[in-house]
């Protein structure tokens, strides 16, 4: 078996309490922009992480669709397994990696269903292709094969030609994810990470600095 026993050194970039910005959302949006600006692939993708109604947690991978003042939004299908997990438990952690800048952000929220006004928002964005997957697919559900799953897309691309308004379905929309939490990870030299971590506290951002 392969030694796992590789150390890579993480560089001496300073995160410390005197250059976070006040606000979270705001220095989260600083990291973003400077991890699009490295050309990172898929700087907006993000491993949210959801309890089931069984107890047990489960991660996948989502991007990133919408940031503002108040929080997060992403998009999926509300009857996949994250849609059915955040309709009965809101809890959600969103894990931002960003490796090769050292860098990871850890978000802790509770997600709400987003007004159909922001879904459709959401939907309208998206190329027809991406459209006609997502009306396609019962995100989560077991298929028989490949061929199948295709012969669902081209029924579709039938029913809905280049250029034809593909409707959005009822199942599919956007959370908006409100955090409780959000820790900035910065990689440092000896694994002596810098930590720090913001929590609302009666509507106000407290930070603090965490050992790594």
């Amino acid at each position: 078996m392969e030694s796992l026993s590789r150390h890579t050194d993480y560089g001496n970039v300073p995160f410390d309490e005197n250059i976070a910005l006040a606000n979270p959302l705001e220095q989260f949006a600083q990291w973003l922009t400077q991890a699009e600006a490295e050309d990172i692939f898929e700087p907006n993708a993000m491993v949210a992480s959801t309890i089931d109604p069984d107890g047990s947690v489960s991660s996948r991978t989502v991007l990133l669709k919408g940031l503002d003042e108040s929080g997060f939004q992403f998009v999926t299908n509300y009857t996949s397994r994250k849609g059915k997990a955040l309709l009965a438990n809101p809890s959600i952690s969103l894990l931002f990696p960003w490796y090769s800048l050292k860098r990871q952000v850890i978000v802790y929220g509770t997600a709400i269903k987003a007004s159909d006004a922001l879904s459709d928002e959401m939907w309208n964005r998206r190329p027809q292709g991406a459209q006609l997957a997502s009306a396609a697919s019962n995100q989560s559900e077991p298929i028989a094969s490949r061929a199948d799953l295709d012969a669902q897309l081209a029924e579709l691309e039938k029913q809905y030609p280049e250029g034809t308004p593909v409707p959005r379905p009822e199942h599919w929309g956007a959370f908006h994810v409100e955090p409780r939490a959000i820790e900035f990870w910065q990689g440092r030299s000896m694994r002596f990470h810098d930590r720090i971590r913001y929590d609302l506290v009666d509507g106000l951002w407290q930070i603090t600095r965490l050992q790594p």
